[in-house]
This record gives C-alpha cells, sequence and structure tokens, in this order.
C-alpha cells in the first residue's frame, strides 16, 4: 500500500493547492475551520509522503491489513470532503459594500459580519445564513440597504461554509446584540432553511424574539405552517435551477398561510449573493443588478413590516 498512500498525499496536496489557488480570498475570510483543515491535510499529506519515502512490505496479520485499508479509504473520504467544500468566493459590488462609510459601519471578524447605522438604530436586527459553501462576504451587498434603512445585520461565516455546522450561532447573537428587541431571521439556499429552524426554534422567546423570516431562493426543511408564528417573505428567481420554481410553490403548503411570495423574473439562484455563477443553475433573463436591486427592496420593505407588527 506504500505506493497507494504515496499517491493519496500527492492528490491531497494537489487539492489544497487547488483550493488555495482559486479561492484564497473565500479561505481567508471565511470561518477559521476551514483553513485549518486545509492546513492539517497538508501536515497529514506531508507526514504520509515523509513515512513512506521508501517502499515498506505488505503489512501482516489481518487486523493490521484492516487498519490499513481503512486508514486510506478514510483518507480518500477526507480529501473528497476537503475538495467539495471549497468555496465560492465573493466578487463585487459586495467587496466594495464590505467598506465602511458615513452610513454603515461594517466590522468583520473571525465568525460574523456585523453592518451597523451609523445613526439611530431599530430594535429590529436581521440575522443572515450564507448559502453553502458561499463566502459570507457575497451578501454585503444585497443586505447593506437593510443597514442603511436602521437595521443592524449580522452575517454569519459557517464552519466550512455549511449553514447546519452554525445553526447554534443566533444563540450568541442575541446575547451580544442586548439592544435589539426583535430579530429577522434568514438565509440563503440551505442557509435559509437553518432560517426557518431558527425562526421556528425563537419565534416565541421571552426577550428578542425572531418576529420574521426571511427566505432567499429556499424553503422550510419541515412543516411550519401551524408552528411558526413569524412573518414570512419568501423570495425566488423564476429562472432558478436549484431551488426551482416548483420547489418554492411546494413550500407554500409548509409555511403559514399568510407568508408572502416574491419572484423575481428571470432571476437565478446566484443571483441572490455576489460570488459569480453556481453549477446546475438557469440561465438568467434579467441583470444581476437589477435583481439585486429588486432582493433589496424587497427586505427593506419586509424588515419595515416586521417591525411595525412588532410595536
Amino acid at each position: 500500500m506504500s505506493w497507494f498512500s504515496r499517491a493519496v498525499a500527492v492528490v491531497g496536496l494537489v487539492i489544497v493547492a487547488w483550493v488555495l489557488v482559486t479561492e484564497l480570498p473565500a479561505v481567508v475570510h471565511g470561518h477559521p475551520a476551514y483553513a485549518v483543515v486545509l492546513l492539517v491535510t497538508v501536515l497529514a499529506c506531508l507526514g504520509t509522503l515523509w513515512r513512506h519515502r521508501r517502499v515498506r512490505p505488505w503489512v501482516t496479520g489481518w487486523w493490521r491489513r484492516t487498519l490499513s485499508i481503512a486508514l486510506t479509504v478514510l483518507a480518500v473520504l477526507g480529501l473528497a470532503v476537503v475538495a467539495w467544500s471549497r468555496p465560492h468566493s465573493a466578487e463585487e459590488p459586495a467587496l466594495t459594500a464590505m467598506e465602511s462609510d458615513a452610513q454603515v459601519t461594517v466590522d468583520e471578524s473571525l465568525t460574523r459580519i456585523v453592518m451597523e447605522p451609523t445613526g439611530g438604530a431599530s430594535g429590529t436586527g436581521v440575522f443572515f445564513q450564507p448559502g453553502a459553501k458561499v463566502d459570507a462576504r457575497a451578501y454585503a451587498a444585497v443586505l447593506r440597504p437593510l443597514a442603511e434603512a436602521g437595521y443592524p445585520v449580522v452575517i454569519v461565516k459557517q464552519p466550512m461554509s455549511i449553514a447546519p455546522l452554525a445553526l447554534g450561532a443566533f444563540d450568541g447573537v442575541q446575547d451580544d446584540f442586548p439592544e435589539i428587541t426583535s430579530w429577522i431571521v434568514g438565509g440563503h439556499s440551505l442557509g435559509g432553511v437553518m432560517a426557518s429552524m431558527t425562526a421556528d426554534d425563537h419565534d416565541s422567546d421571552a426577550t428578542s424574539p425572531v418576529r420574521g423570516l426571511l427566505l432567499y431562493a429556499s424553503y422550510p426543511n419541515g412543516d411550519l405552517s401551524d408552528s411558526l408564528t413569524a412573518d414570512v417573505l419568501s423570495i425566488s428567481g423564476s429562472n432558478d435551477g436549484l431551488a426551482t420554481p416548483s420547489d418554492i410553490e411546494d413550500s407554500e403548503a409548509k409555511l403559514p398561510s399568510d407568508s408572502e411570495f416574491l419572484v423575481i423574473k428571470g432571476g437565478v439562484h446566484a443571483f441572490f449573493g455576489d460570488y459569480g455563477p453556481q453549477g446546475g443553475d438557469g440561465t438568467p433573463d434579467i441583470s444581476h443588478d437589477d435583481a439585486r436591486t429588486q432582493i433589496s427592496d424587497a427586505s427593506v420593505a419586509f424588515a419595515e413590516q416586521v417591525e411595525a407588527d412588532a410595536r
């Protein structure tokens, strides 16, 4: 197995190099978990190459052979996860939207991005979960108008850029922003699925409850039609190839009857952030700028509605 172990180690180093060459900004600005995984992968691959620098005889004993094969299989699966988890880096205008100015202060940490109004802030805040494998900064441009309108925005950075690994992040945000008395939780794609779970869990909190659920090209995993008390706005794209129009239509029965549904005509899945084209997505019939404006305007109007209902 020495030759195969060396081959796996070389492939691992190639995968890490590919990730860093193609998506370094997303690695640098993402949750540190992925960077740690890449570092561990490099060390493990180098260690394997050093250990197998000379051809060794086939190990004897059935348990040793079984262990050797099992470790090799786990290594291959681990490298597959590392490759699959390669994130999509944010692009303009999201990068410009990350800059502070007279209206909005932007603070980026290892685990979140916070956009706060420089003037009087609303008592309603927005907590947002990115889509799978998407740089959290990619949502800065579409969400910044909420901050400009007076609503503090918190975009969570997910470990490995996977929303289920950040499911408990909202609890920490509630504690860190005690001045916010009600929340809108939202998310894109898989992030929206997790946001719907968060909304259902926290819509009856005694303090700073979730009053609104904002879904971008997303839908709940389970039936929330009878349990969820928060207002709901679902925004989708008519040309989305991932969260398809039929998926969104089917989700209507899983949400409260008074939920609102807005379809961006000609919009696609990747238009809810700024991270480039996405595999499996549809073909747009509208400009990204136009779609982004419609999504932002609808989100601000929804926040105003939620805030008014909370009074």
